[in-house]
């Protein structure tokens, strides 16, 4: 998995449904401090079209991960979050939070 794609599947994660309660808090704390992360990421790329439209993407995906996967890939993709530490562990910490000992939960592409 790429950096790129850790992102996305961190940001798919945080966002999806069904987690448990206890799994609740801490995910949806770690997701909204990445996807601020990622948000601003993108619009430091603001001065252009590619920033505002990564932003929008950012959103679309939210709502439908499915749909918007790829085009999310390609705007993250050379937007500096691959190389972000900060960004790179906040996305392992929502999915290692996701998958603590005792939650069954999948996510599969």
């Amino acid at each position: 998995m790429t950096e790129v794609e850790l992102v996305a599947v961190a940001l798919a994660t945080g966002a999806a449904a069904g987690l448990t309660d206890s799994a609740r808090g801490t995910v949806h704390g770690l997701y909204t401090g990445l996807r601020e992360e990622v948000r601003r990421c993108l619009g430091e790329n603001g001065g252009n079209s590619r920033g505002g439209y990564g932003v929008r993407v950012l959103d679309a995906y939210e709502t439908d991960p499915d749909v918007w996967w790829t085009r999310l890939l390609q705007v993250l993709t050379g937007s500096g979050v691959e190389t972000d530490e900060e960004i790179l562990a906040t996305a392992r910490a929502v999915l290692r939070a996701e998958h603590r000992p005792g939650q069954h939960g999948v996510l599969v592409r």
